[in-house]
């Protein structure tokens, strides 16, 4: 038998809070969703200004992100080529998801929406606050 690493709510807490951190250094607020490795919703959190289509977007992204173990943007990238990919349930080929690893291995997914341009950076450094 394997034993794997999970994530924490504390983990998904300190990994915000260095997205957080990114996005404010840019006078922005994101919002923010992280999934666990099987794309279950561990946390969320929306400013006040933000739609609830920001929601399904982050989540969309750190699903697509847990679930392929690459940024969503690469999906982006892919279905470019080849469109049919668009059809892969839950999953969206839209920038600002990367994976989570821990010691290696695929944890969960870090997804951002809100902040255009600055959403796959921000969901990266959220990402690498865990092995912070």
């Amino acid at each position: 038998m394997r034993l794997k690493h999970v994530l924490t709510l504390a983990d998904a807490k300190l990994m915000a809070d260095a997205a957080r951190l990114k996005a404010n250094q840019h006078g922005l607020e994101a919002t923010i969703a992280i999934v666990d490795r099987g794309g279950a919703l561990l946390y969320l959190e929306r400013p006040d200004d933000h739609s609830s289509n920001s929601v399904e977007m982050a989540t969309g992204k750190a699903r697509t992100a847990a679930y392929r173990e690459r940024p969503s943007s690469a999906l982006e990238e892919r279905v470019k080529d080849r469109p049919g990919f668009l059809m892969t349930p839950n999953q969206i080929g839209v920038r600002g998801g990367v994976p989570i690893f821990y010691k290696g291995e695929c944890v969960g997914g870090f997804g951002v929406s809100g902040i255009g341009e600055f959403d796959e950076p921000v969901a990266k450094a959220g990402a690498e606050g865990l092995e912070a």
